[in-house]
């Protein structure tokens, strides 16, 4: 089962309604020091002397944009165009540097899965601590324990370091912990890749779910068939701004004759 199989099969639509997501001019800025410092330490000590110059990067500049309840959404762009960086708006990660985001609901982001676990703590202490980073109650992953636990489907691995785990079995758990509540908006970063077929088929059940539920989607891909087939809108960002906005088939026109010149 694809992605886009996915998407055909459920009623995801509009529902019309205010934006769930709105960007006002937003912009966010990165400092990046010019050396490379090994340590806390050594960057304390030289912040406290004055010894370190910072280069500034724009990721985003002056993005307005919305996104209606429902909707599936599609972001294009190059590499280090900002999509990313946009999505982790969205999700709360980052804060914009400049301008206002306003987004309702419970955000599932599935960027980097696994994301704050912690290798010397084990895959059940990895699920209570990836679950309080995600806005949860001890209360409420107690409740969704036993869940999240089957889905990840870890066995005895479970109470081991997240050390001795393989990459595909850490992003494993880190999908059981972020799908295990009902989200209002699902960010996916490309296409999802998560252990055997097997696994990928629970997931892409689990994402369809949720669309059939009402989630919008946020959807970042390369694939520019994906964004016709499944975007209503979308948008193309390229070095922090917004290039096209507007329906997907003239988005991808856009960036298509752009590429070519």
């Amino acid at each position: 089962m694809s992605l886009r199989t996915v998407f055909k099969s459920t009623g995801a639509h509009p529902r019309g309604g205010e934006p769930i997501i709105r960007f006002d001019h937003v912009a966010v800025r990165y400092r990046v020091p010019h050396e490379r410092i090994g340590s806390f330490k050594e960057y304390a000590i030289k912040r406290l002397q004055g010894r370190i110059n910072h280069q500034e990067f724009w990721a985003l500049r002056d993005v307005t944009l919305q996104i209606a309840p429902g909707e599936i959404f599609g972001i294009i762009g190059r590499n280090g165009a900002g999509k990313s960086t946009l999505l982790k708006v969205i999700s709360r990660v980052l804060h914009p540097t400049r301008g206002r985001v306003w987004v309702r609901g419970h955000v599932v982001p599935l960027l980097e899965l696994g994301a704050g676990f912690h290798p010397e703590l084990t895959g059940h202490e990895n699920v209570f601590l990836n679950g309080t980073l995600l806005g949860h109650s001890k209360r409420e992953i107690l409740e969704r324990l036993g869940e999240i636990l089957d889905f990840a489907g870890l066995g005895d691995f479970i109470g081991a370091p997240l050390r001795t785990y393989s990459s595909g079995m850490v992003a494993r758990l880190g999908f059981a912990v972020a799908m295990a509540w009902q989200p209002d908006v699902l960010l996916l970063d490309e296409i999802l890749a998560v252990g055997d077929e097997a696994f990928q088929r629970k997931c892409l059940d689990r994402i369809a779910l949720y669309c059939d539920s009402g989630a919008t989607v946020v959807l970042v891909t390369h694939d520019m068939s994906v964004v016709h087939a499944l975007c209503p809108k979308a948008v193309w960002i390229d070095q922090g701004r917004v290039q096209s906005a507007g329906p997907s088939a003239d988005v991808v026109r856009d960036y298509a004759r752009a590429a070519q010149a």
